[in-house]
C-alpha cells in the first residue's frame, strides 16, 4: 500500500470537503435526461426508462436525493471550518463543476466524501472513475482528491441505523412489535459484480459482505438474533443473475410463514432517494398490506445528527491522524487518491451482457 499511504500524507492538511453522489431530478422536464445520464452505455431499452421515469413523475419528478445531500452538506459545514462542496455523477451539479469552481477558488487538497458506505463497482470504484474524470476535465488546475474509505462499520452509522429501527418499531401496533421481523435491504446488483467487489486474492464479494456485516452489527445494537437480509431495486436483463432474494417476494414468504408485521431497515443506503422511497414505501408496502400485515419502514441515517459527525471523523484520521473507529472485520478499504482504484483488479466493472436482437 506505498502508494496510497503517500496519497494520504499528501492530503494530510486539507483545505476543502466534496460531498460527492449520484444525484437525482429536481423537475418534472429533468427525469428523463437524468436517466438518459444514469444508463448511457448500457442498453436498457426505452420501455424500461419508460416505467422508472413514471416512477419519478410519481412524485412530481423530483428525487429527494439532492435536497438531503445540502442537508447534509450544511451539518458537515457546521462542523469544521473546512468549505463544503457539493457534486453529482448524474445530475447537476455534476462534479465536474463542482470541481472546476473547487480550483477557481484556489482549493489545492480536497478530502472526498462518496455517499456509499460500500465497497464493489457502482458503490465505489465509480466514484474513483467520477474523481479521475472531473479532475480531467479541469485539467491542471484541479486540486488534488482523495476519496474516504468505506465506512459500513462505523460506530455511528451502525447507532444511526440502530435507532431508526427503533423508531420504526415503535410505529408497529402493539400487539405486532413482538412478532415482526427485522429485514434489511440493499441494492442488488449483478452476481458477477458481486463476485468481483474487492481484489481476487481477498475472494470478492466484498460489497455483499459488507452489507451482512453492516446488518449484523445493527441487530446485534438491537439485541436481536435473528433477521433477514435481501436485495431491491434491480434494473437488469432478465437473463442476469442479480444478488437475491429481492424485498417484495420476501414479504411473501415471511406471510407464508405466519409472520404478522415487518420492518424494513434500507442499511444499503445513506439517504432517501425514489428507489427507496418506490420500492420500500409504495411496492413492498403495499405487498405487506396485501398480506394484512404490519409494515414499517426504517429511516435512513443520513438525516442522523452522528452521520455529520462520522464524516468529520473520517476526515480526522487524514487530517489529524486519527485512530480509526470500526466494529467489523470486513475490509474498508476505498482510500485513494484522484481516481487511482484501490488495487490491481480491485471491483473491476463488469461487461455488460449484450441485448437480444
Amino acid at each position: 500500500m506505498p502508494e496510497q499511504s503517500r496519497h494520504e500524507r499528501a492530503c494530510s492538511d486539507p483545505d476543502a470537503i466534496l460531498v460527492l453522489s449520484f444525484g437525482g431530478p429536481e423537475a418534472p422536464d429533468e427525469v428523463r435526461p437524468f436517466l438518459e445520464n444514469v444508463t448511457r452505455g448500457r442498453g436498457v431499452p426505452p420501455e424500461r426508462l419508460d416505467a422508472v421515469e413514471e416512477h419519478y413523475q410519481h412524485f412530481g419528478g423530483v428525487s429527494p436525493i439532492n435536497a438531503r445531500n445540502r442537508e447534509l452538506v450544511a451539518a458537515i459545514a457546521a462542523r469544521t471550518p473546512l468549505p463544503v462542496y457539493f457534486g453529482n455523477r448524474n445530475w447537476h451539479p455534476f462534479a465536474e463543476d463542482t470541481v472546476r469552481d473547487m480550483a477557481r477558488d484556489g482549493v489545492r487538497r480536497a478530502l472526498v466524501f462518496a455517499t456509499s458506505a460500500y465497497g464493489g463497482y457502482s458503490a465505489c470504484r465509480q466514484y474513483h472513475e467520477d474523481i479521475a474524470r472531473a479532475r480531467d476535465a479541469v485539467g491542471p488546475s484541479a486540486p488534488e482528491l482523495v476519496k474516504l474509505r468505506h465506512f459500513h462499520d462505523h460506530p455511528e452509522f451502525v447507532r444511526a441505523n440502530a435507532d431508526a429501527v427503533r423508531a420504526a418499531l415503535d410505529r408497529l401496533p402493539a400487539g405486532q412489535r413482538a412478532g415482526a421481523r427485522l429485514v434489511f435491504t440493499a441494492h442488488s446488483v449483478p452476481n458477477a459484480a458481486d463476485a468481483a467487489a474487492g481484489t481476487p486474492a481477498e475472494g470478492g464479494h466484498r460489497y455483499s459482505r459488507q452489507v451482512a456485516e453492516a446488518s449484523a452489527l445493527v441487530a446485534a445494537e438491537l439485541g436481536i438474533e435473528d433477521f433477514d437480509v435481501v436485495w431491491q431495486s434491480r434494473s437488469g436483463p432478465p437473463q442476469v443473475p442479480w444478488l437475491e432474494p429481492d424485498v417484495v417476494d420476501h414479504i411473501d414468504d415471511l406471510h407464508a410463514k405466519g409472520v404478522p408485521a415487518v420492518v424494513v431497515a434500507p442499511v444499503g443506503f445513506v439517504s432517501d432517494h425514489v428507489e427507496v422511497i418506490w420500492d420500500l414505501d409504495n411496492e413492498a408496502a403495499e405487498r405487506a398490506a396485501g398480506h394484512g400485515m404490519g409494515f414499517a419502514r426504517a429511516a435512513t441515517a443520513g438525516p442522523d445528527p452522528r452521520f455529520a459527525d462520522m464524516v468529520l471523523e473520517l476526515v480526522a484520521e487524514h487530517a489529524h491522524a486519527a485512530a480509526p473507529r470500526r466494529l467489523g472485520s470486513v475490509p474498508a478499504a476505498g482510500c485513494t487518491a484522484n481516481g487511482v482504484p484501490c488495487a490491481v483488479d480491485c471491483c473491476v466493472p463488469q461487461r455488460r451482457p449484450a441485448r437480444p436482437a
